[in-house]
């Protein structure tokens, strides 16, 4: 690790939802101790209820882009957190063995589409913000 700040991947599936919220909140609330990245096992674009939604919790994320791990081979991380199961059964041997955590967080998507449309924005918010919850604490966790 040397002089650098240590190095926190988050991970999902398409890094559309989950990973660019986590993202976004962690380098809100940690961005001063840790180096903070998000991919996705491949790449579905950013959602842009996910931008949404963060917006209304005063973060954006729109200079985030949406990519595949393999966009990232270079790096070498020190903690990956899976925040989908998916990715938590696919993750690849990364190289320099980092720390894995798995905290999986409900899909923004497959949780509004239970509801009526009305509540969509709802369930974004909804799962933005217990992401952010997890976040705040990811110092004691690591």
């Amino acid at each position: 690790m040397g002089d650098r700040k240590p190095r926190v991947l988050f991970l999902c599936t398409g890094n559309a939802c989950r990973s660019q919220m986590a993202e976004g909140w962690a380098k809100r609330l940690h961005g001063d101790r840790y180096e903070i990245h998000s991919a996705g096992l491949v790449a579905h674009g950013q959602n842009p209820r996910a931008v949404e939604a963060m917006d209304a919790l005063g973060i954006d994320i729109r200079g985030q882009q949406s990519k595949p791990l393999t966009a990232l081979a270079e790096l070498e991380f020190d903690v990956i957190v899976t925040v989908c199961d998916h990715a938590a059964e696919h993750v690849p041997a990364l190289q320099g063995a980092p720390q894995v955590v798995h905290q999986p967080f409900p899909d923004p998507p497959a949780v509004a589409s239970q509801r009526a449309a009305t509540e969509e924005e709802a369930c974004y918010r909804e799962v933005a913000t217990a992401i952010g919850d997890w976040v705040q604490a990811l110092p004691d966790l690591l």
